[in-house]
């Protein structure tokens, strides 16, 4: 059930149209409070603490949440990594208007029927950044900018420069976040991996594997997907991985028509139009789609999602503004884009991970899936932070590369004894399709995906 309206509270304030009218703030929060998963505390008191404590407190809250609490005239939102979390602060007669959501299109027909709709534009959203507490004011026209609070400040670069102690503890840690969430799954519910084999969905694979053993869990409630669109590498990386540690029969091959891959479908539903984001979506539809047409009550799903932008794993050659030096020095660059308070950061779809991860949760919730990306939480990215990369490449873009898998098997043999089989990187869409087939079915630039987007809202 979707969230309600709540905390209605009225209150004097000076408009632009009038002076000192009597004015009703009005706070309408439509994401569902299902949809939060907490681990230490319930809804309410993870609201109190948003609202009563300092921002550092809400680092504390365990698990995926987007909240909205309200004192007065007083709004506070925050998000996990792994939510998207939006609002939008329309006019009325008698007072401005907050609507949350997790969706763009929701905002849009919220308005609508409230006889709003002129004042929307997409553009006119905002998306709550990943790890700030933003504190808005509902005082009238006109609006003061919001205030943005980190809760989150990992330390760079502490951890020894010794790659079996870091890979120890980064997969330690992914082994207790992947503990904490089979936990609080019903016993007899399936588990389905989303996997290619790669460096990210591998070790996921693995240590859901060991954890489940370890807890006592059966483990043929796993099962391991993989998109097969017919000519992709994928499929035959998937099954060397597996087969290679003796797991081959949790493999299961999903395939799908590269003719039905969308790109439209695809803009609608995570309501961005990047064109890496874009393919990486579609292909990650395809994969639901197939997923949910085999088995119709099938619920939970985990995958690497984060595990690139942890270890810092993306082609700086691909994009003109970085160097090897901005992505180092600069902390989550990858999660987080430039920055809250930076020129090129976009109020609109924050930056980084915080913006893109939309790829995964829209494409997941729109087949019905919960999905699950343990590489997204703050305790594992703290010890990502940690590692001294400094001290590890000095600035050598190829060492930069390869200390991902190093890092990374390094701590599977640590935690779990198993050898993991460490393959070049490679992006979901380029593995799952050839890129001739990719391009011929997504041939759009980013511009006409934009395009794409706004033409929803005409």
């Amino acid at each position: 059930m979707a969230g309600a309206e709540i905390f209605l509270s009225t209150s004097a304030y000076t408009s632009c149209e009038a002076q000192m009218d009597q004015y009703v703030e009005r706070v309408v929060d439509l994401i569902e409070h299902g949809s939060n998963h907490l681990y230490n505390l319930n809804l309410d008191e993870a609201r109190r603490i948003l609202l009563d404590g300092p921002a550092e407190a809400v680092r504390y809250i365990q698990g995926s949440f987007a909240l909205t609490a309200k004192s007065g005239k007083t709004v506070r939102m925050a998000r996990s990594l792994d939510r998207p979390m939006r609002y939008f602060l329309a006019k009325r007669q008698e007072g401005p208007a907050l609507i949350v959501a997790s969706r763009i299109d929701a905002i849009h027909q919220w308005l609508t029927m409230e006889g709003l709709g002129d004042q929307f534009h997409p553009s006119y959203t905002r998306m709550v950044p990943a790890h700030y507490v933003v504190d808005l004011q509902l005082i009238g026209c006109p609006d003061p900018d919001p205030v943005y609070t980190r809760f989150f400040t990992p330390e760079m670069g502490s951890l020894p420069a010794d790659p079996d102690v870091i890979g120890k503890a980064y997969i330690s840690v992914l082994a207790e976040e992947i503990a904490q969430w089979l936990r609080v799954i019903p016993e007899k519910e399936p588990i389905g991996a989303c996997f290619s084999g790669g460096i990210d969905s591998g070790s996921v694979f693995v240590t859901t594997y060991h954890v489940m053993r370890r807890l006592g869990m059966n483990p043929t409630r796993l099962k391991a997907f993989v998109l097969d669109l017919g000519d992709g590498p994928d499929v035959q990386q998937a099954r060397r991985f597996l087969e290679r540690l003796g797991l081959g029969l949790f493999l299961e091959p999903i395939e799908a028509d590269p003719a039905a891959l969308d790109a439209s479908e695809t803009i609608r539903i995570i309501e961005d139009y990047k064109s890496l984001d874009v393919e990486s979506a579609t292909m990650a539809l395809a994969l639901a789609r197939g997923i949910r047409a085999r088995y119709p009550e099938w619920r939970y799903l985990i995958d690497g999602d984060g595990g690139d932008e942890n270890l810092k794993d993306y082609p700086i050659e691909e994009n003109a503004e970085l160097t090897i030096r901005s992505v180092i020095n600069n902390a989550m660059l990858y999660q987080e884009g430039w920055g809250v308070g930076k020129i090129k950061h976009s109020l609109t779809y924050s930056g980084g991970l915080s913006r893109s991860y939309v790829r995964s949760y829209a494409t997941a919730r729109h087949y019905g899936f919960e999905g699950f990306s343990p590489y997204t939480r703050p305790e594992v990215i703290a010890i990502a932070e940690a590692i001294p990369f400094i001290e590890l490449t000095r600035y050598d873009v190829d060492r930069l590369y390869a200390l991902k898998g190093e890092i990374v098997a390094r701590g599977i043999r640590a935690v779990t004894g198993v050898e993991m089989p460490v393959f070049p990187k490679r992006r979901f869409q380029h593995g799952a399709v050839s890129k001739s087939a990719l391009h011929e079915q997504l041939p759009y630039r980013e511009a006409d995906y934009r395009e794409q987007f706004l033409a929803l809202y005409r």
